[in-house]
């Protein structure tokens, strides 16, 4: 049965649950950044003006108040979008078929997106392997964090220093998925529009 067009596109706690995680994912970027910077694991640094926190300390409390922020966050998203079954609705079932062609279609800037409600293959993917990213994220954070608390953890993912690497390149996965999704946006305001007042 397909929704009406006077229902929302995206119901009030997915809007609240997509604007706090906004602002704790942010948090964390630019702080994790600043940590970063302390130890780099590469032979660059990201710019101190776009990280936050002021100093390696500044950045941790920052990091750490926001990882708070996107874990409960993130709880309360599953398990609404697990029980309210819009998790199966929208991410399933998938195709490989529809996946070649919606991504041609994307590459070629002919993809349609006429009906919001409506996820295609593409973004199906994308969402869920932005997902999946960000367990990987809190997994790495937790042996970073909490790393003789979680020695399983720790063995699980190659040790403490492969656990940094997991980390940074979840974070660039991640931002490369933000910077992805703000053009995307660009391309389709409408989109911004739903997210802000579901219609």
């Amino acid at each position: 049965m397909q929704p009406s067009h006077s229902e929302p596109v995206h119901p009030l706690w997915l809007r609240c649950c997509h604007w706090v995680n906004v602002v704790a994912i942010a948090g964390m970027l630019f702080s994790g950044w600043r940590i970063y910077n302390a130890s780099p694991l590469f032979p660059f640094s990201f710019p101190a003006s776009l990280t936050l926190g002021g100093w390696l300390g500044g950045a941790l409390q920052w990091h750490f108040a926001m990882m708070w922020v996107l874990v409960i966050n993130g709880a309360v998203y599953f398990s609404l979008g697990l029980v309210s079954g819009r998790f199966r609705r929208k991410f399933f079932p998938l195709s490989l078929g529809q996946l070649k062609e919606d991504l041609s279609q994307a590459l070629r800037g002919k993809l349609q997106h006429a009906d919001l409600r409506h996820y295609n293959m593409v973004q199906k993917i994308a969402y869920l392997l932005v997902l999946l990213d960000g367990v990987g994220l809190v997994l790495s954070g937790l042996v970073l964090w909490k790393s003789v608390q979680f020695p399983l953890l720790r063995t699980l993912l190659g040790g403490y220093e492969a656990a940094r690497y997991i980390h940074f390149f979840c974070m660039s996965a991640m931002a490369l998925f933000i910077v992805i999704h703000l053009l995307m946006v660009l391309l389709v305001p409408r989109t911004l529009l739903a997210m802000l007042r579901g219609r």
